[in-house]
């Protein structure tokens, strides 16, 4: 079997809001083979940008678009493939936007290593441990205490134990900061976890203040309070705070994850497949797994790396719990034929081979960006 094509799809809504919420648009990857086997993987990052790693041509042996890397070669080989990924573009790649083009890939290489071997992808990860992870109800924070407590109940009220809200308009004053922490917490009751995502708002001493400020109202983590460069400043913090840390969407290596561990000391690793793919994430799981730390993963655009997610997270020891977005966007939430099942607040692996969920081409042809 050899790789005929590899595709790199655009989908965006016709109007974006100018918010930190990646369920607005999304890329789509489209691998294809000579046995009439398609993978499909994603990237969450700049569409655009991660189109034209794909689609770059030719420079020499250390610039390369990864179309062209892959041409002819043998999709189930997902190792080797990820090595000469990484080898090809290493004058502009190395981190970031080729790393997260090179997931979305690798995602696509291992649905259809499991289509072509008739098994789903976490048996390929070593088997499953369970066939079900406890998702959390992840959502921006609304504009108002009263419509993101709104949220807050809906999330209990449709079986969720777990709710997170994230980003602006939060993290910009400390009295309106605790009046959302106290409403979410009031509404939600004591039974339930409440996660708090910060976006990047604080440095270190501000967030050492509001964890202190924030005690009594029992977080289940603090998320990503600080720059994601700020490895020092993550050091104080995990060191300081009573509430667990945790981090790591912005990350897309195994160096980086090992220095957030290492360095900033986090306890929650959040490893993104759709910025990682499933060949570097499950090298991650396991350094956090010596390190002794948990691991979840951030997931805010579509059903392709809902499942990516729970295959990996139901094949890792040290899985904690699963970010599942529940933003209203037509992209997030109808772009798999059969969609992951969501019930009673757990995710439900998919049965089928490979990642087990595929695209609806009405989707993607109302959305696509020519």
């Amino acid at each position: 079997m050899k790789i005929t094509d590899v595709e790199a799809i655009y989908l965006r809504l016709p109007e974006i809001q100018q918010r930190t919420d990646s369920s607005q648009d999304a890329l789509l990857v489209k691998v294809s083979t000579d046995a009439g086997i398609t993978g499909w993987g994603e990237v969450d990052g700049c569409p655009a940008v991660a189109r034209a790693v794909i689609e770059a041509g030719y420079s020499h042996t250390q610039v390369n678009g990864l179309r062209a890397i892959l041409l002819g070669e043998d999709p189930l080989a997902t190792a080797r493939l990820w090595n000469k990924m990484y080898a090809s573009t290493l004058y502009y790649g190395r981190s970031g936007a080729a790393i997260q083009a090179m997931a979305g890939v690798d995602i696509a290489l291992w649905d259809i290593k499991g289509k072509a071997l008739g098994k789903p992808v976490v048996e390929l990860l070593g088997g499953a441990l369970r066939d079900r992870m406890r998702v959390y109800s992840s959502n921006m924070f609304q504009f108002s205490v009263e419509d993101t407590v709104a949220r807050a109940r809906q999330a209990i009220d449709t079986g969720h134990t777990g709710v997170k809200f994230g980003w602006e308009p939060f993290g910009r004053d400390e009295a309106m900061d605790l009046r959302y922490v106290e409403a979410i917490r009031r509404a939600i009751g004591d039974d339930n976890d409440f996660m708090l995502d910060v976006g990047l708002a604080w440095d270190a001493k501000t967030t050492i203040r509001r964890a202190r400020l924030f005690e009594p109202y029992r977080l289940f983590w603090i998320e990503e309070p600080l720059h994601p460069d700020d490895y020092a400043g993550y050091g104080k913090v995990s060191r300081s705070c009573l509430q667990h840390i945790a981090a790591g969407e912005q990350e897309c290596t195994v160096v980086g994850f090992e220095r957030l561990i290492d360095e900033g000391g986090i306890d929650i690793v959040q490893i993104d497949l759709t910025r990682c793919g499933f060949t570097q994430a499950m090298r991650i799981a396991a350094y956090a797994q010596r390190r002794g730390r948990k691991v979840c993963n951030h997931n805010f655009t579509t059903d392709i790396n809902t499942a990516a997610s729970l295959h990996f997270l139901c094949a890792i020891e040290n899985a904690l719990v699963m970010e599942y977005c529940v933003e209203p966007s037509e992209i997030s939430q109808r772009l798999a034929k059969q969609p992951v099942t969501i019930r009673d607040g757990y995710a439900h692996l998919p049965e089928g081979p490979g990642l087990g969920v595929e695209p609806n081409d009405e989707v993607i042809a109302k959305y696509l960006v020519r």
